[in-house]
């Protein structure tokens, strides 16, 4: 049996964690004013100095002073980096303190948005700040219940014995899950290095129903695996291996075999993204007459790709519009012949056993995945949590909510039962 008191389920938040009485502080210009020239000077300085990258700091501070009355400061503007920060001030701000005689003061305010409430409450200690809390509503981020845990210690179970089901071979396993029905779509294994010529894809796969202990995959896990240790920050004489067979977290390592004739070498065929692969394959086989519709082969996909409304349910085509269809099977996965193709990957998780390099992780962020589990961090080229945080990246078009499933790493050794 599992050791589930070892385990547990971490968010992994947009941005790294910051003390709330650590957070970083930038010096503005601010000046006490009169209540009753509040809106005029608030829409003024709106305009002759904006505050465009601290849109999270309000303008005025409210303070009550003794004997009930009320004090207002507003923030003229950012104060210079020089030695003297009065002598960094706009022109423009510069008459409009002279006009209303102002008297300006140094004060601070927090250089980011607050993350949680308990950020919120310390930097309004120095300044006012809004705080806008998650408006996306996905499974996990206030907490799992506890059916929703085992459910997601059951799928990282079978990802951790996909990803040493090989003699003895240690690498990454990918596992793609609909959490609708709690069902495995597809599971696979890096296929960095195989030493067989590669099966066709489509063949490989399994039947449509997939159970948490079947492999979608066969015969293709890389086979190079180092012997090699490292010394962990403990004690001496417990060594830590480097686990080169994953390769996400060695994304060069490949290189170094290439003197092997007899194996077929692919750089980019982490596990990952060969799930990915899987996935789209088991959807043509479902849906096979879908890409011939109007002798226009990419139709459906841009139509689709085109209508998406929701990052929080799957995208479906009516098959019953569609003319000249075949008929699916009655029951394949617990799909019926009028169900709906779903778009790439949207509303599903995926179950990794290492953290995802940036490639992965962005083939994750166009399949429109919806939750990623991961067990182990990558110290190397991690992109959710290690060395970079792509969920927070807010210039992309898709976010996934990010977890690391935490157990012990001696479950790679067969030193702790699944």
């Amino acid at each position: 049996m599992m050791e589930r008191a070892k385990w547990e389920i971490i968010h992994i938040p947009e941005k790294p964690p910051v003390s709330p009485t650590h957070q970083p502080t930038v010096d503005v210009l601010a000046s006490v004013i009169d209540p009753k020239l509040a809106n005029t000077l608030v829409r003024r300085l709106n305009q002759i100095a904006p505050l465009e990258n601290f849109r999270h700091v309000k303008r005025i501070q409210k303070k009550h002073m003794q004997g009930g009355k009320t004090q207002l400061a507003i923030i003229l503007c950012l104060a210079s980096e020089n030695e003297n920060p009065l002598d960094g001030i706009p022109n423009d701000v510069l008459e409009l303190i002279n006009s209303y005689q102002l008297s300006a003061f140094i004060t601070k305010v927090c250089k980011y948005a607050a993350l949680s409430k308990e950020e919120w409450e310390e930097q309004c200690k120095l300044w006012p700040t809004s705080y806008h809390p998650p408006t996306y509503n996905i499974e996990g981020i206030a907490g799992f219940s506890e059916e929703d845990s085992q459910s997601v210690f059951s799928f990282m179970k079978s990802a951790v014995k996909l990803a040493k089901s090989d003699d003895g071979q240690v690498v990454n396993a990918a596992v793609i899950v609909d959490p609708l029905v709690k069902q495995i779509i597809v599971s696979a294994c890096d296929e960095i290095c195989s030493w067989h010529t590669p099966m066709d894809k489509t063949s490989v796969e399994a039947s449509c129903l997939e159970q948490p202990d079947i492999a979608t995959s066969q015969g293709v896990v890389n086979g190079v695996v180092s012997h090699e240790t490292l010394l962990s920050k403990g004690p001496p004489d417990e060594p830590k291996q480097l686990y080169t067979g994953v390769s996400c977290l060695y994304p060069w390592r490949w290189a170094e075999h290439q003197s092997h004739a007899s194996s077929y070498w692919h750089p980019l065929r982490h596990a990952a993204v060969v799930a990915i692969e899987y996935s789209a394959a088991r959807d043509r086989r479902l849906f096979p007459g879908l890409g011939q519709i109007g002798n226009q082969s990419n139709q459906l996909d841009h139509t689709l790709s085109a209508s998406i409304s929701s990052q929080a349910k799957r995208q479906k085509t009516n098959l019953k519009k569609v003319e000249d269809v075949e008929k699916l099977d009655a029951h394949c996965n617990g799909f019926h012949s009028d169900a709906a193709r779903p778009y790439l990957c949207t509303g599903y998780d995926i179950y990794l056993v290492w953290e995802p390099c940036a490639m992965c992780a962005m083939a994750l962020v166009h399949q429109r995945i919806r939750r990623i589990f991961y067990a182990f961090p990558n110290p190397n080229a991690g992109a959710l949590g290690s060395v970079h945080r792509l969920q927070g990246e807010k210039s992309l078009n898709h976010h996934y909510a990010v977890f690391r499933v935490s157990l012990p790493e001696e479950i790679l050794d067969g030193g702790v039962k699944l």
